[in-house]
């Protein structure tokens, strides 16, 4: 009788599954052993996918466990680039490209910054290593090439503007307005 009283005492003392008080309530616990995801290979995703901003932050990730690689610093010019911030996007391939200057997408890339910021001679130079590098393999870069040879040749040439006395204004939500000139 007394060892039924004693069994029966320890059963009542801890709850089902062997927690006790707070801890029942708990979930699981994450399991550490796996590795996380690479910083770079979510970044590439997210850039494939048109999430900028997105990639940016998971470059940063990338640099923080990695370090300042080439790869790291010529995707995060490559966001940057994306996101329309030239100035960032021009310091961050210059950094890879001193890091390696024979890396085939920080060339390219750096190029697109400089033809958007009007530097084209420079830009013809990038493009043409970069596609030496490349083997021509890369239509992107020979189509590159070929603009920025274009517009360094002719340095007159601009585009269009728009002249014809309309201007679009954006309402919000999709909706636009096409006004006239006076």
């Amino acid at each position: 009788m007394l060892c039924l009283a004693a069994a029966l005492a320890a059963c009542a003392g801890a709850p089902e599954g062997g927690q006790r008080g707070a801890d029942a309530n708990m979930p699981p616990g994450v399991d550490t052993v796996e590795e996380a995801v690479d910083g770079l290979e979510v970044g590439h995703r997210l850039m494939a996918a048109g999430e900028y901003r997105l990639a940016l932050r998971a470059y940063y990730r990338a640099a923080a466990s990695r370090g300042a690689t080439v790869d790291v610093l010529s995707a995060l010019g490559s966001a940057n680039l994306r996101l329309g911030r030239l100035g960032q996007a021009e310091q961050m391939l210059r950094r890879a490209l001193e890091a390696d200057e024979t890396f085939v997408p920080a060339l390219n890339n750096l190029g697109v910054v400089l033809m958007e910021t009007g530097e084209y001679g420079e830009a013809r130079r990038l493009f043409h290593n970069a596609f030496a590098l490349d083997s021509g393999r890369s239509v992107d870069i020979r189509e590159n090439l070929r603009r920025a040879i274009e517009k360094s040749e002719n340095p007159g040439y601009r585009e269009p503007e728009n002249d014809n006395g309309f201007s679009l204004v954006r309402r919000g939500n999709g909706r636009y307005l096409l006004l006239s000139a006076p």
